[in-house]
């Protein structure tokens, strides 16, 4: 059994052109490198989510995932108002990450 309680958990949110995409992972800089590098994840690859313009952290797994059913629940309005609150010009919050 894992841990969840020592291990950051990040809700995320990339974007691409069209879509939001919203997930959870114990790991944010290998996850967004995956998706930057289409390593992993058709829907992603898809649409070319590539972008971090949002994420949340936390240490426990269950608050993880239930922010991330919370945010994929909102409407697509409320989730830009999410991302525009925190990211206002929708900057890729993984920039120099990994220069």
């Amino acid at each position: 059994m894992r841990n969840w309680v020592r291990r950051r958990s990040d809700t995320r949110s990339i974007a691409g052109k069209t879509v939001l995409y919203t997930g959870v992972t114990s790991n944010l800089l290998k996850r967004v490198y995956e998706h930057k590098n289409h390593l992993k994840g058709k829907f992603t690859d898809l649409y070319n989510c590539t972008i971090l313009v949002y994420y949340e952290e936390t240490n426990l797994i269950e608050a993880a995932i239930n922010r991330e059913k919370q945010i994929k629940g909102l409407s697509r309005v409320k989730k830009d108002a999410l991302v525009n609150e925190n990211n206002p010009k929708w900057k890729d919050l993984s920039s120099g990450w990994y220069s």
